[in-house]
């Protein structure tokens, strides 16, 4: 069964993921749904210094908006306002610096940002880790998971109230077609079981995991749009860096940043993204389907409830217990081995 998947899903990704695949896709791409003004409303974008973060900020800034860059490292985070200041000319442009796998961090930024702002219309999770080798944060979560699971949750759980109060508010989550090849595991949330393989945790948490977290946000919130989307197989540092073989053996055939981005860009701003229905993943402007065909990766009821149990009593025990480490112990409460 994986290596069905994994076959279905690379000749499904050289046909769409592609750069040819996206110009192929923009063909039946309204351009008056970009030209839009949203001078008067604030965007967060956590890893907003690089990559399609940074091509989603620029989008952003150049049609007016407010941006919140939240970002890991102050001096890349500096350049990349610059840059993104000079081409725009929109000053309203202000850096966070916020590592997203220090969940604590990350829960004590967002109260702290509740305080200081009366609003946020659009939170983009952009930020994302692929750590190849098991390593543990400050409250001893595995640090994929941390990164692309438990600090989004945690970010987008506190900025909802915030979320609420403001107009047309929407949450994008950047996720990936690497879903396409993993069930949610409600037994192994942090791939403790097993070899370790940073490929398939990534697959796992910054996809899987994030599609079921938008689906519960989207039926729990319904004056909040939230969607999740796959940027395709775009050029980025991100990928160059995580997947070198990849990025080498693919070559000109990734998406430029800016083709990675243009759905972000396309749910944060168009008035059209804001019709569609809540909760669903997108791939160039399109709700498409989360399962391959034949592949049995669909999730009962009680496995996502779960799933989310478990999110709710590890952020409980970080909000209750700064800089404590949570101790698993089953698929419905905290958990955690030493390694």
């Amino acid at each position: 069964m994986s290596l069905y998947r994994n076959a279905v899903w690379f000749l499904n990704g050289i046909h769409h993921y592609t750069r040819n695949g996206y110009e192929a896709a923009s063909k039946g791409f309204e351009p008056q749904d970009l030209d839009v003004s949203v001078v008067g409303r604030s965007f967060m974008i956590t890893g907003a210094n690089s990559g399609i973060g940074k091509a989603t900020a620029m989008a952003v800034a150049k049609q007016g908006g407010t941006v919140h860059m939240v970002c890991r490292n102050r001096e890349r985070a500096e350049e990349a306002r610059e840059c993104i200041v000079n081409e725009s000319g929109n000053t309203e442009v202000h850096i966070h610096i916020l590592d997203m796998a220090e969940t604590c961090k990350v829960l004590e930024f967002a109260e702290s940002f509740k305080q200081q702002y009366p609003s946020l219309n659009v939170l983009i999770n952009n930020a994302g880790c692929m750590v190849h080798k098991r390593e543990l944060n400050a409250e001893g979560l595995e640090k994929n998971f941390a990164t692309n699971t438990m600090g989004v949750y945690i970010l987008t759980q506190t900025m909802i109230p915030l979320l609420q109060r403001s107009r047309n508010p929407r949450v994008i989550t950047v996720s990936s077609g690497g879903m396409l090849v993993q069930k949610l595991r409600t037994d192994d949330l942090q791939s403790e079981k097993g070899r370790f393989d940073g490929l398939m945790a990534y697959a796992l948490n910054k996809v899987r995991q994030q599609v079921v977290m938008t689906k519960h946000w989207a039926d729990a919130n319904p004056a909040i749009h939230f969607s999740v989307m796959h940027p395709g197989w775009a050029d980025t540092p991100a990928v160059s860096t995580s997947m070198p073989q990849f990025h080498q053996m693919m070559g000109e055939r990734l998406r430029t940043v800016e083709q990675g981005a243009d759905t972000v860009v396309w749910l944060a701003l168009s008035k059209a993204a804001g019709t569609t229905r809540s909760g669903q993943f997108f791939q160039d402007r399109q709700p498409v389907s989360t399962h391959l065909p034949l592949a049995w990766t669909h999730s009962s009821e009680e496995d996502m409830e779960s799933f989310i149990n478990q999110l709710d009593a590890l952020a409980k025990v970080i909000q209750s217990h700064p800089g404590a480490q949570p101790e698993l112990n089953g698929p419905t409460g905290p958990s955690r081995t030493n390694d």
